[in-house]
């Protein structure tokens, strides 16, 4: 999944993005909210699945456990990134949320599995599949409406604070409401004389989970090994940069991420006439006038003289 829900306000001016204070707070907030949903539905959906014998109601609860676990993987994380820079880590452990969302597709991707494999060895002996009471039917309802609105409001919290760690957990959240309604429908159909339906459904939900932890563990991987941020975005920052009073222009605009931050390294071009303190100055404004406008953790520059031969590049003689 490519984290694009939310973008980056390049018109934020003087407040600039949030801080990791306010971020940190905001994910324990949702992600509170979100384990105590998770604790309840888990426990009604396993009590209510194994004696209204719904395989796809246990398999739902076994996907909302997993929603727990990723919670408490989403609080350590956040309490994690928001450390200051130290002597092993100068930049900051913004790459804590990079690694919970590369643990999360991991347990995404495990849950997913065993619940394929939980329903592929019910689907071998259809005829021992038992008729579901109409009790889970109402316990898959109430835990479709309560996982569509947990999802709405942890992702509204991911938009604000732009945390693709809690985008990939509010998505966690409407994968559960997705299996829900699977959860519901296979039921429905076993009541109405297809008992074969409820692992189906099962089996459905399984792969849904599986195939969204495949995406998450897949995305953090790259952003783990310095994935560039969108072009988008680079082509906003190196307008920034242009804009500064005394750049004249900008090139090799390089960067990666740092959690759901970025690090830049930028060449600006200025009058080759001007002193070595007057281009240090354009230079330190150039990074302020950055870093409040995007979500950049650091900018780094090099001064080039204008229309005067770049030799960065040169292999040494």
């Amino acid at each position: 999944m490519d984290n694009k829900e939310f973008h980056d306000d390049h018109e934020d001016g003087q407040d600039g993005p949030l801080g990791a204070a306010q971020r940190a707070a905001a994910a324990s907030r949702s992600t509170w909210t979100s384990v105590v949903v998770n604790i309840l539905l888990t426990s009604v959906q396993f009590v209510v699945g194994f004696f209204s014998h719904s395989q796809a109601l246990i398999a739902d609860a076994i996907h909302s456990l997993s929603d727990l676990i990723s919670d408490f993987v989403v609080l350590l994380a956040s309490h994690h990134s928001k450390k200051a820079a130290d002597t092993d880590h100068p930049y900051g452990h913004q790459r804590f949320e990079n690694a919970a969302s590369l643990v999360l597709g991991l347990i995404l991707l495990a849950v997913g599995s065993g619940m394929l494999w939980s329903a592929f060895r019910k689907l071998e002996t259809p005829e021992l599949v038992p008729q579901v009471h109409s009790i889970a039917l109402w316990v898959a309802g109430l835990a479709l409406i309560s996982k569509e609105l947990l999802f709405r409001y942890m992702l509204a919290v991911a938009q604000k604070v732009k945390s693709s760690m809690l985008v990939a957990n509010a998505w966690h959240a409407r994968s559960d409401a997705a299996s829900s309604l699977v959860v519901g429908l296979g039921i429905i159909g076993n009541m109405a004389g297809y008992p074969i339906l409820d692992p189906i459904a099962a089996l459905i939900v399984g792969f849904m989970v599986a195939r969204m932890g495949w995406e998450f563990g897949w995305e953090a991987l790259h952003d783990l090994m310095d994935r560039a941020a969108d072009e988008e975005e680079v082509a906003a920052i190196r307008q920034t940069l242009l804009d500064t009073p005394g750049v004249i222009n900008a090139h090799d605009v390089h960067t990666r991420k740092m959690g759901d931050m970025i690090v830049v390294d930028a060449h600006i071009e200025v009058d080759a006439n001007i002193t070595v303190e007057a281009g240090h100055d354009i230079a330190v404004l150039a990074r302020q006038r950055v870093m409040q406008r995007h979500r950049v953790l650091n900018l780094m520059t090099h001064i080039d003289p204008w229309k005067r031969p770049d030799r960065d590049h040169q292999p040494p003689e």
